[in-house]
């Protein structure tokens, strides 16, 4: 399916899948997109069961397989072929009327001069990594979990000068207070509107420290900044430490009640992130199934503005 089609068309709601990396450390396997080449099955196993639960776009397991990330924390995979492998087994498992995002996120590294990596080295990374997701079939790309608005930029431009494909952007924010605050102390309503400048196809928020019902505040305001459709894939909730690993503990019926808000403020494509799983998604496009954007259910219920706490 032609990514740009499904935007401009008269799908009202469009859907993504949940977490990856999650369901891996559920069965017992590292989270991260090493597991393409490890452990293929695995990952294939999980894109299959997002793809059953009617969604439109497939995520690669390629978040953080960058040249940069990848060689400085000596995760052992090839670039090349990690990337391929990503990008093949999404692929195989997406169904005729689904496309394939190639998933893109961060170097792990900060940018000068609050780090050591310079924004040409970025560049570069991710625009190699974009390339070879290109290269493996993929219908657009996909920059999320970025705690810096620089960085950020950084690879939608890559993206965007080194392939013809179709880029969505998400901001991850540590609160959604002060107009919603990045790690690095971005605003959602800079990054909604740096983000459009920069050529993204569709902006919008990930994962972070926010609930579901909080990303609704976010979405509100990127709303207000930008004509592009916005995106939200908040958590299951907000993590908890328990016996030393991350819990997110949102039942599935509370989280598409929270995404569902997210709608209301005005969200067009909605997935999940972390803690998420094929049945919180299967209970999210349930329950908004052919809802617009900013629209109030048949039965009155939801609010006409986001819930923020």
């Amino acid at each position: 399916m032609d990514l740009l089609e499904l935007l401009a068309g008269d799908k009202k709601t469009i859907f993504l899948d949940g977490a990856m990396g999650t369901q891996l450390g559920e069965a017992g396997l590292e989270m991260g997109g090493q597991n393409c080449v490890t452990h293929p099955d695995a990952v294939l196993a999980v894109h299959r069961r997002y793809a059953e639960r009617g969604i439109d776009l497939l995520i690669t397991n390629t978040l953080t397989m960058n040249r940069v990330n990848i060689e400085s924390h000596s995760i052992g995979v090839d670039v090349r072929e990690v990337n391929l492998e990503g990008a093949r087994l999404a692929r195989e498992a997406a169904g005729a009327a689904q496309s394939v995002l190639g998933d893109m996120s961060s170097t792990g590294k900060m940018l000068k001069p609050y780090g050591q990596l310079s924004e040409d080295e970025a560049y570069a990374a991710f625009a190699e990594q974009a390339a070879l997701l290109e290269e493996g079939g993929v219908d657009g790309l996909i920059v999320e979990t970025m705690i810096d608005l620089r960085e950020a930029l950084c690879a939608l431009r890559a993206a965007r000068a080194t392939t013809g494909l179709p880029v969505l952007a998400t901001i991850s924010f540590n609160t959604v207070r002060s107009g919603g605050r990045t790690v690095m102390g971005d605003s959602a309503h800079d990054c909604a509107q740096a983000l459009t400048e920069a050529g993204a196809c569709a902006v919008g928020a990930n994962c972070g420290s926010i609930d579901p019902l909080e990303m609704a505040g976010i979405v509100a305001t990127m709303r207000g900044a930008t004509p592009l459709p916005i995106i939200a894939q908040p958590n299951a909730g907000k993590g908890q430490l328990v016996d030393k690993r991350l819990v997110f503990g949102m039942e599935p019926e509370a989280f598409a009640a929270g995404v569902r808000e997210c709608v209301l403020a005005g969200a067009r494509l909605v997935g999940g992130c972390c803690g998420t799983s094929p049945v919180h998604i299967g209970a999210m496009v349930g329950l908004l199934g052919g809802t617009k954007p900013g629209e109030i259910g048949r039965d009155g219920s939801g609010s006409h503005g986001p819930v923020v706490r």
